[in-house]
């Protein structure tokens, strides 16, 4: 909600913020034992996504995922979460329609992916050609707030706004809590410098 506090504020941000759903699976003791730690695609240098990959935890769990799906809601962790206030606000702004437009094969492919577990699993076993649809179990998903500029672009580094008094981080992409410190840091130096606090 970044872009939608900015505005409340009364600035006018260069990015919205459009959600995507990243659906997971959970895998099972025999697809879990062929991942001994991070199993990742070859990413596309243009997507911000890095594509469905194998991430063993420190407590041994084994996650397949995840996708990115567009959200219907701010908040859509599932299918079936949808706002029309929402929807309203992605359709009003122009770069989720060029958005749309460059990124509309991926996007179908995501949504296969998403109400198919058969896709799912061919896209896994890719990575690990072993894997069967047994081995795939549990779901869970998150969501991310991903900027998009006016022109459509998926924006992958930091956007700051500041106002009278006011400094908003409007994106801090992944791994943003990797790099909290980092982040904390930055937020610091702005705020010394816009605020005169030295």
């Amino acid at each position: 909600h970044s872009d939608r506090v900015a505005r409340l504020a009364g600035l006018r941000p260069e990015v919205r913020i459009i959600p995507f759903r990243g659906e997971y699976y959970h895998l099972g003791p025999r697809g879990a034992e062929m991942v001994r730690g991070l199993i990742y695609p070859v990413p596309d240098p243009d997507l911000p996504f890095l594509g469905v990959h194998l991430t063993r935890g420190i407590d041994e769990a084994v996650e397949a995922g995840p996708n990115a799906v567009l959200a219907l809601k701010r908040e859509g962790y599932r299918l079936a979460d949808v706002s029309v206030f929402d929807l309203a606000e992605y359709m009003a702004y122009p770069g989720f329609w060029h958005m749309a437009a460059g990124w509309w094969k991926v996007g179908v492919k995501e949504v296969l992916r998403s109400v198919s577990k058969e896709r799912f699993l061919r896209d896994l076993q890719r990575l690990v050609p072993e894997l069967r649809l047994e081995d795939l179990v549990g779901r869970g998903s998150g969501v991310r707030a991903q900027a998009v500029d006016r022109h459509g672009r998926l924006v992958d580094d930091f956007v700051f706004a500041e106002g009278e008094g006011m400094l908003h981080v409007l994106n801090a992409p992944s791994p943003a809590a990797t790099a909290s410190l980092a982040i904390a840091e930055e937020v610091a130096d702005r705020g010394e410098k816009l605020f005169s606090l030295n």
